[in-house]
């Protein structure tokens, strides 16, 4: 039996920092203990001293070959999970999409088709539910029992993914019956499509209105609506990549009345802004995403939301599309550049930085991008936490290093970093992937193949 030992780092979990050993067998997590407490002896020795050990990220939003707006995201599942590896990620969960007229089987086959023999870390699935009918809420019992236990659905994009009122009333009454979590895209489409015809009427067509008529308020009044009928449907809801203060008000309204409403963020929303979007020459395009950028000041209501818990989780929404031949595609029409950013590379590393300036704590920082995660989407306590009979999903992190986030360096299969630039304190160091390195020494050493489908349990916060 293949036994490692990571000796002298400060582990970090979402609950403790102490100073302890790990003892990984195989694939599993069997011990801790301070280090003259223990006669260990291990096939490989992990010096962790200086360094945290940290459970492996969990990125819970993810869009790997995700076809849209005629193109599709540039990431493969072999290139996006290794770039994932590289930022100390070690589970993604991605969305598999259910085609219009199709079943949701169909679509999940699709996507383990996709993802089988070529990824580098472990993975699971949510389903994108495109076509709500009586058979696909049929459909949803059969999918949780297959470990797909989350349902995402869209209150935007009209003749796409888009829902109405009484579509997501009844898949919200049918996960509040099976357990299922369903995940809501919370902007008025409707509104936004219309203020899109009247933008590009006026000549309005540059990168930057994508933020303007995909307005805070439309964010704010989606995640009322979606947070009242998961009131009426007595069901939990998850609001994806929430950007605006007031939509944010709302989730914190509603947690206030005790009500099971869940919200994740992402680092652009943290880290960037209007600004981004209005840099000149279409470089604006390179940050078109949904929902979309807002001006600076939302920024601090999302920290204080990460820190009172109002907000749950940061996940990336990691959906690349290259600058050249896809993001130009909207050159002279806002409405067709692709909606979508890389960032699953660079999560850990910039919420480290968020420690580094004061805006969270280090248990917190492993809580948002680990541990409550793999709570809100069944997979807790086999990842995101390091305890003995836990996956050997470990990273192990060197807080004081240095280094630049480019295009140059990263790993994802993009053509630019949306944090050129950026210069952040701490990095990677060894990456282990139920108890196999992935990362090791600065370089790569994992493969294609060796990540496994995770089937989920249900939402533990529930």
């Amino acid at each position: 039996m293949a036994r490692t030992l990571i000796t002298g780092g400060l582990v970090i979990t979402a609950s403790d920092e102490l100073h302890v050993d790990v003892l990984v067998e195989e694939s599993r997590v069997v011990a801790l203990a301070t280090p003259d407490s223990h006669g260990w002896t291990a096939d490989r020795v992990i010096d962790a001293r200086g360094k945290y050990v940290l459970p492996g990220g969990v990125d819970g939003h993810t869009h790997m070959e995700m076809p849209f707006g005629g193109t599709m995201s540039s990431d493969t599942f072999e290139t996006g999970t290794k770039a994932a590896a590289w930022g100390g990620t070690t589970t993604i969960v991605d969305f598999a999409i259910q085609s219009k007229g199709g079943s949701l089987q169909q679509g999940l086959d699709t996507w383990h088709e996709k993802a089988e023999g070529t990824c580098a870390i472990d993975y699971g699935f949510h389903m994108i539910m495109s076509d709500v009918n009586d058979s696909s809420l049929k459909q949803m019992d059969k999918l949780i029992e297959a470990g797909v236990t989350s349902f995402k659905l869209f209150t935007a994009y009209p003749g796409v993914f888009y829902s109405d009122d009484g579509q997501i009333l009844r898949a919200m009454q049918r996960a509040g019956a099976n357990g299922g979590l369903v995940m809501m895209h919370a902007e008025n489409g409707i509104a936004i499509d219309v203020l899109v015809e009247q933008a590009l009427a006026q000549g309005e067509r540059d990168p930057r209105y994508h933020g303007e008529v995909r307005k805070a308020l439309l964010e704010a009044e989606a995640t009322h609506r979606v947070i009242r009928l998961s009131q009426v449907a007595g069901a939990p809801v998850y609001v994806v990549h929430v950007s605006a203060r007031e939509a944010l008000a709302e989730l914190t309204r509603a947690r206030d009345e005790g009500l099971p409403v869940f919200g994740e963020t992402c680092p652009q929303y943290l880290f960037l802004s209007t600004e981004n979007l209005a840099e000149p020459d279409f470089e604006g395009a390179k940050y078109v995403c949904s929902t979309p950028l807002r001006p600076q000041e939302h920024q601090s209501a999302l920290w204080r939301g990460l820190r009172t818990n109002d907000l749950q989780v940061v996940s990336t929404d990691h959906c690349p599309f290259c600058f050249k031949g896809q993001k130009d595609m909207g050159i002279g029409d806002f409405s067709k550049i692709p909606n979508g950013m890389p960032g699953v590379e660079h999560r850990m590393d910039l919420l480290h930085q968020a420690v580094v300036d004061g805006h969270i704590s280090r248990r917190r920082w492993i809580e948002i991008a680990c541990a409550a995660p793999a709570r809100m989407f069944g997979l807790y306590p086999r990842k995101g936490t390091i305890a003995p009979g836990t996956d050997a999903d470990i990273v192990v992190y060197d807080p004081e290093a240095e280094q630049t986030i480019s295009a140059e360096t990263h790993h994802m299969n993009v053509d630019y970093s949306a944090y050129e630039g950026k210069r952040i304190t701490g990095r990677v160091e060894t990456v282990l992937s139920r108890g196999v390195p992935v990362i090791e020494g600065g370089a790569y050493v994992g493969r294609a193949g060796h990540g496994t489908y995770v089937p989920r349990g249900l939402c533990h916060y529930l």
